[in-house]
């Protein structure tokens, strides 16, 4: 069953609201092999309930928003699979089921954001950490447009436009989600300030203030030291609640497909963050259910 209140209604009062955090991290500590183009989408068709056991896991530690594993699923990559469209669409459903039934695990309000991973997640090299394909902002409406249709027609309460690159592909989304009768998040990912592409941020959140689809706006998958000032440009902006779940603080070395570096994450952070405008409040990749918990605490979430 969805929450009784809209997502939008939950973030107008009180205080913030409670994001999982990274699925793949999840995934691995339970055993899945990640080590394919698809990453965690290819569970959606070989061991869903290993995906629905992770979003459990993250319902446990208290999360009130859970991001469904379709982040890297989409028609050309599950084609390059030999998938055909009508069963790839059958798997993007999926992965909101899962969330959903994970969340009725509990009497607390759980909502499920669809995920909406950016054009270079499907390409699998890194790009989404670099942005720029080369491609328009008409043949990147076209690429997100058939999923994004989907996903809003198997029921989450948001759709969460995530770890965006760069403003062509912000432009995108927007104009995709603006007629597609759910609410969004825009989130990009940033480095030192910028978008990965280099972007000035200002101007990228702005994109999204005269949006009314787009109900939050802010970063994921960027290190935790970006993020304080990320929230208050955000705000500043756009007006409108701020979203915001960094990684770890490891990097992602795209050419050895491994994690480098120390961990940075801080729930600590929660009430800086919150005091500058972040109403969804979460992790990204290599964030598990112990650092969700820590968050939870401090912001009040009840477990059950």
């Amino acid at each position: 069953m969805k929450p009784a209140r809209s997502l939008s209604t939950a973030l107008a009062g009180g205080g913030p609201l409670v994001l999982d955090g990274g699925l793949s991290n999840q995934l691995e500590a339970q055993g899945c092999d990640l080590s394919d183009d698809l990453w965690s989408a290819r569970l959606l068709a070989d061991a869903p309930e290993q995906i629905e056991a992770a979003h459990a896991a993250y319902v446990r530690a208290g999360a009130q928003v859970l991001i469904t594993s379709s982040y890297q699923a989409t028609f050309e990559g599950f084609a390059a699979r030999g998938t055909g469209r009508d069963e790839a669409a059958a798997l993007l459903t999926r992965s909101v089921a899962l969330a959903r039934a994970a969340a009725e695990r509990t009497e607390r309000e759980v909502w499920v954001a669809a995920s909406v991973g950016p054009y270079g997640a499907m390409l699998a090299d890194g790009s989404e950490y670099r942005g720029r394909y080369g491609l328009t902002v008409r043949e990147l409406e076209d690429f997100h447009r058939p999923r994004i249709e989907v996903l809003a027609a198997a029921g989450p309460d948001v759709l969460a436009l995530e770890t965006v690159p760069d403003t062509d592909e912000a432009r995108a989304l927007l104009r995709v989600s603006e007629g597609i009768g759910l609410p969004v998040w825009l989130s990009y990912s940033i480095a030192g300030g910028r978008t990965r592409a280099g972007q000035d941020l200002a101007a990228a959140f702005a994109l999204a203030a005269g949006h009314d689809q787009v109900i939050a706006v802010g970063v994921n998958c960027c290190e935790p030291a970006d993020t304080d000032r990320a929230v208050e440009l955000a705000t500043r902006e756009t007006g409108k609640p701020v979203v915001v779940y960094p990684n770890s603080g490891e990097r992602w070395d795209a050419a050895s497909r491994a994690w480098r570096g120390e961990a940075t994450f801080d729930p600590a952070r929660l009430p800086g963050w919150a005091a500058a405008g972040a109403r969804l409040v979460g992790g990204c990749c290599r964030v598990g259910p112990d650092r969700i918990a820590a968050l939870a605490a401090l912001a009040g979430t009840r477990k059950s």
